[in-house]
């Protein structure tokens, strides 16, 4: 179990680029950081890595895909076993995907690790981040969700088919995936002002990092054109999202680069918050 003197924080997706970037400036402050990943190789490589920059604990590596509801709730498992507290969790994890891909579960794969895998994590820690949360000032317990600008250009999430099986195509599945990343911190915020959580989303900006490795053709012609940014500025407005003391006074936002952004207009509708909160608990069978 965790240590008290060593904030936890759980960063999906922190095998490579800004996760891991994030994880190990956390790991230097002192943090005690579970991370996750899916490639072997990678994963150990970050774990030594973090590790080498912690000024605490070192950090923790669980393989896990989270386009598999089954791989979440293990995720899950294996976490609530490390700890009995989170105080940030950074749902980072996310791509673009270069072809259209079911699960075994029957779920479209980019949709599925973009936001269900993640809404269905941030469920299932709940009672670690409350249980952080009591022993905590107000707003200093944190969900972070990396989105992107990608959740301002459509105009909204069919949530009659929130995973456009009906039309979809590469561009529209990571649309879609990143408003929801969007929508998800909006509903957060509301179901867990009591327990003094604070929740909110941010786009990084176009950072040079691994996400650009496997994209469809013409995504990659267009993406090739793009000035990136290092690692280290695509993660600065996360890590200032899950440290510092502004964004613990507010929640449900939407950031870039420390500034709140405008979101995408469903996002403001709060019917349509909570009918896109009880169809994703219906697409990964229930809360918890």
């Amino acid at each position: 179990m965790s240590s008290p003197t060593h904030r936890v924080a759980v960063v999906t997706g922190a095998s490579a680029g800004i996760g891991k970037e994030a994880a190990k400036q956390l790991a230097s402050q002192g943090w005690r950081v579970i991370a996750t990943g899916r490639d072997k190789a990678r994963c150990q490589a970050a774990e030594a890595e973090i590790s080498a920059a912690a000024s605490g604990p070192p950090a923790t590596f669980i393989r896990a895909d989270l386009s598999l509801m089954a791989d979440v709730r293990r995720l899950a498992a294996e976490i609530a076993a490390l700890t009995d507290r989170i105080d940030l969790l950074a749902n980072n994890a996310g791509g673009m995907p270069a072809r259209f891909e079911m699960t075994a579960e029957g779920m479209e794969a980019n949709f599925a690790g973009n936001h269900l895998g993640p809404f269905l994590l941030t469920n299932l820690l709940l009672p670690q981040l409350r249980t952080a949360a009591k022993l905590s000032p107000k707003g200093a317990v944190r969900i972070i969700n990396t989105s992107s600008d990608g959740s301002e250009f459509i105009p909204t999430l069919n949530l009659d088919d929130m995973q456009n099986l009906e039309q979809w195509s590469c561009g529209l599945a990571y649309c879609s995936g990143k408003l929801a990343n969007v929508l998800h911190a909006r509903a957060l915020a509301g179901r867990l002002a009591e327990d003094g959580i604070v929740a909110h989303s941010f786009h990084p900006g176009t950072v040079d990092s691994n996400f650009f490795d496997d994209l469809e053709e013409n995504t990659r012609a267009h993406t090739d054109t793009l000035y990136k940014m290092p690692v280290s500025e695509g993660a600065d407005t996360l890590l200032w999202l899950a440290t510092a003391d502004e964004p613990g006074t507010c929640s449900g936002g939407y950031w870039f680069e420390r500034m709140p952004r405008v979101p995408n207009a469903v996002v403001e509708d709060a019917g349509f918050v909570e009918r896109f909160w009880a169809e994703s608990e219906r697409l990964v069978g229930g809360g918890a």
